[in-house]
């Protein structure tokens, strides 16, 4: 059976707003870029063949596997380095090539991804890629597996949305140290306030302390004494989802103009 497609969840288990490209989405997308290097490529062996037609014949094949070549991996390879993740197809469905971890692509894992794609893609007809990508749970082909990229789609309905930032903790949201503090922790917090409004307001509040207890114990400095804890648990899960963000989309500095309260 097929997994479903998973949301992008950073190195430290931050869970980011965007989802997985799916398969058919991705193979549109990949349609558009083969119509468009068609053309480039056609309009190359036009100029090929006007050009060196003439020349030694070892001379011209050799020119034009190095064209092939150059068009098949360069495109992908250029697009992807110059726009942090995006062709022309994936600009058309909405799609960007993201690391792991939700940073944007660098250039080495572009170029991996371009040169499995040339060999996947192009030379064994997209069979190995569309295989991988059913079987991977984050829709992976080859190319992205030895890359450490995943393809998310930016138009896809967004998950539930973190915790909103205490505007009164936004000061000290912004100078904690969140290292401490693991994944299985933080998505305890997470579901803990998803629910909060359903549970017995005793038990909320028993739950409320004992999970911010844990979480307080996993970070520095610790909370204005007298904080609600689920205030200090919405800080500490919006701040954690705002720094993991910042990775794949640079933003200017979080809660401009707030400072600390006298």
């Amino acid at each position: 059976m097929v997994s479903q497609p998973e949301p992008v969840v950073t190195g430290d288990a931050v869970v980011l707003d965007v989802q997985i490209a799916q398969l058919p989405i991705r193979a549109l997308s990949a349609m558009v870029d083969i119509l468009v290097i068609f053309v480039g490529y056609t309009l190359g062996l036009v100029l090929w063949a006007l050009t060196l037609s003439d020349f030694d014949t070892a001379l011209s094949a050799a020119v034009l596997i190095i064209f092939t070549v150059l068009t098949l991996v360069g495109y992908p390879l250029v697009f992807e380095t110059a726009t942090r993740g995006r062709t022309l197809g994936k600009m058309a469905l909405g799609l960007r090539v993201v690391s792991d971890d939700g940073g944007p692509e660098r250039f080495r894992q572009a170029l991996f991804r371009a040169l499995a794609g040339f060999i996947e893609l192009w030379m064994l007809a997209g069979g190995p890629a569309a295989v991988c990508s059913l079987l991977s749970p984050k829709g992976k082909r080859i190319g992205d597996i030895f890359a450490g990229t995943v393809v998310i789609s930016e138009r896809a309905p967004r998950m539930s949305p973190p915790p909103v930032m205490p505007p009164a903790l936004a000061w000290w949201a912004g100078t904690l140290e969140l290292s401490g503090l693991n994944g299985e922790q933080a998505e305890r917090a997470r579901q803990f306030l998803s629910r909060a409004h359903q549970l017995e307001p005793r038990l909320r509040d028993e739950m409320a302390y004992r999970i911010a207890g844990e979480v307080v114990s996993r970070i520095s400095p610790p909370p204005p004494p007298g904080t609600p804890p689920q205030y200090v648990l919405a800080a500490v899960l919006a701040e954690r989802h705002r720094r993991a963000l910042a990775r794949l989309v640079p933003t200017p500095p979080a809660y401009p103009g707030l400072t600390p309260p006298r």
